[in-house]
């Protein structure tokens, strides 16, 4: 991904469309990695794609057990899909300018592997501040920074449906934008 001057600051550039992704995943992985289709999730910087493993079949004496089985059998698919995973990931992060990370999922346990913590720039005022010393004095979190990524998981999980529902409207608001006239 480039950088440079836009005018106004220096800002990242443009990453193309990953539109396209989930079907570019869909016929780029070998058949039999994954029971149905990845999830695929596409944000600035990275595109996450985590699959469902085939059911265990062994009986298990309690849930400690079963979720034991469950991360064995996910760490050795991250362990014998290592190389063509790597080999996919090279020629999505070219195809579309972004970071690949994977996961998988297996009854109720679900284990992302190689993700991004990518820094991000923001500006508080004292009231925004106190609330994540708060947050560090109380133990809740070690530092500012990790205490405003815990709030932002908070509230992530608290507004999941209001979220959708904005990103569906910003997805209108875009397609409209495309059958626009071009003023350029």
């Amino acid at each position: 991904m480039g950088r440079g001057w836009k005018g106004r600051g220096w800002q990242q550039a443009e990453a193309p469309s990953a539109d396209d992704a989930a079907a570019w995943f869909g016929g780029r992985l070998p058949d039999g990695w994954f029971t149905g289709d990845p999830e695929i999730t596409v944000d600035r910087e990275e595109i996450l794609v985590v699959g469902e493993l085939p059911a265990l079949t062994g009986d298990y004496a309690d849930e400690a057990a079963r979720a034991a089985a469950e991360d064995g059998r996910i760490s050795r698919f991250r362990e014998e899909t290592r190389d063509e995973r790597i080999e996919i990931a090279r020629q999505a992060e070219h195809r579309y300018q972004r970071k690949v990370a994977w996961g998988a999922k297996l009854g109720g346990t679900t284990v992302h592997f190689t993700t991004l913590s990518v820094p991000v720039m923001t500006r508080l005022r004292q009231p925004e501040r106190l609330v994540l010393d708060t947050l560090v004095d109380a133990g809740v979190a070690r530092s500012r920074s990790e205490a405003l990524a815990w709030a932002v998981r908070l509230v992530g999980e608290h507004a999941d449906t209001w979220l959708t529902e904005l990103r569906e409207a910003m997805t209108k608001v875009d397609d409209l934008r495309s059958k626009g006239p071009d003023l350029g």
